[in-house]
């Protein structure tokens, strides 16, 4: 299935035009991006306003269903609009968020986002479910000029048969193969990528999983806010993400007593362990949709990012590198990526993706300059994490020295 517009199919340029036609016909492009989600649409659409030819490949355009990628901080909110898709936020029923509300055993600190200097008013972040958002994004790249989506699935990268280079990609269309060729192959294919591990010096090492519910007319302790909800237990977060609906993500670490078979498994932790350390206007509907048993669940992976040495080939997004979601700080990183990777392959910078040794220099030159906005990020998810996540000895301890 091809995916593409009106407007792309009747560009008044002749040259606009032979480009299109070597997209759709050869399946030739300037580049090829693997993945119609939070990355590979936000960097299509950048690149394709910069006039290269884009071809952007999803294995399916169908409304996505995921528990992660549904809050959006303040950073990200600004990287967003810098990019030009401010817009996708609305019409999503997108809830305004404020800040955070922490509860400790049963004590809760407001922390709302500080005032924007420029114009004296609160920063504000976004919270929405993540497959009306993805489809606002899918809109907008094939709305964008120099860019063609097709629905296939890439199955593997296309090696040089001179070197290491990569030329493009095979994939599956119908059931049938098909080849997409380009002198720069992005991989954007999220976190179970699954080109990471031959081209990517580190691999994601999972310490625990999300364990997720929609919980239906919920009402907040602080509307507007995030909650965090930290104890002697694994971290509870909880966010509105429309206009009846607020999420619970339940942490849930690797050989948890508590979640063991023996125990009871998953549902008896939750039901035993995180039900009577809710706000009680929480209980109600988070123990309705445990009886729903909508029970879905995500890794919190680690993977730091690693150095691109592959010419032709670069990673994005969480194929690139992850964070624990404690503080929702995933696609905040995903859009200043991209800002940085689409200005530092500008066609000012690099008239040409032919010339891979120029694409090598610049993503040096990106792993280091993403560093400034990521690392913060990065390091506050992972210690705070390994600080709240830890076990009860851990805490104990804590209390008797403090």
């Amino acid at each position: 299935m091809e995916v593409r517009t009106s407007a792309q199919q009747n560009m008044s340029s002749s040259f606009t035009d032979e480009r299109h036609r070597r997209r759709v016909e050869n399946h030739e492009a300037d580049v090829v991006i693997i993945g119609a989600g939070v990355v590979g649409c936000a960097l299509a659409h950048a690149l394709g306003k910069q006039g290269r030819s884009v071809l952007l490949l999803e294995k399916s355009m169908k409304l996505p269903d995921r528990i992660i990628g549904e809050l959006l901080q303040p950073g990200g909110v600004r990287a967003l609009e810098k990019l030009g898709l401010r817009d996708c936020l609305e019409g999503i029923d997108a809830i305004t968020v404020r800040g955070y509300n922490v509860f400790y055993n049963g004590e809760s600190v407001p922390i709302p986002y500080p005032n924007d200097r420029e114009t004296g008013k609160p920063y504000e972040g976004r919270s929405f479910h993540h497959g009306p958002f993805i489809m606002k994004l899918r809109e907008a790249a094939i709305k964008t000029p120099n860019v063609t989506v097709v629905e296939t699935t890439v199955t593997q990268l296309v090696k040089s048969t001179n070197g290491p280079e990569i030329l493009g990609v095979l994939s599956s269309t119908d059931g049938k193969p098909d080849y997409y060729f380009a002198p720069l192959t992005v991989v954007a294919d999220g976190y179970a990528s699954k080109f990471r591990k031959q081209h990517h010096a580190n691999q994601p090492q999972v310490r625990s999983k999300f364990f997720g519910l929609e919980l239906i007319d919920a009402t907040l302790p602080a509307p507007g806010f995030g909650h965090v909800l930290l104890s002697d237990k694994p971290p509870v977060l909880l966010y509105q993400i429309g206009q009846h609906e607020t999420r619970i993500l339940c942490d849930i670490p690797e050989n948890l007593p508590s979640a063991s078979v023996k125990a009871g498994g998953i549902k008896n932790h939750l039901r035993k362990v995180v039900l009577p350390s809710l706000p009680d206007s929480v209980q109600k509907p988070f123990e309705d949709a445990l009886d729903r048993g909508q029970l879905r669940s995500m890794p919190n992976s680690f993977l730091p990012a690693a150095t691109n040495r592959t010419p032709g080939l670069i990673f994005v997004g969480d194929s690139l590198n992850m964070r624990h979601p404690l503080t929702g700080g995933g696609m905040t990183c995903a859009f200043n990526d991209v800002l940085v990777a689409s200005e530092l392959l500008s066609p000012q910078n690099v008239p040409q993706f032919e010339d891979t040794d120029k694409v090598l220099q610049q993503m040096q030159k990106f792993h280091w300059a993403r560093k400034e906005k990521t690392s913060v990020i990065n390091i506050l998810a992972m210690a705070l994490y390994s600080l709240f996540a830890a076990d009860s000895e851990f805490w104990s301890f804590c209390a008797r020295i403090s």
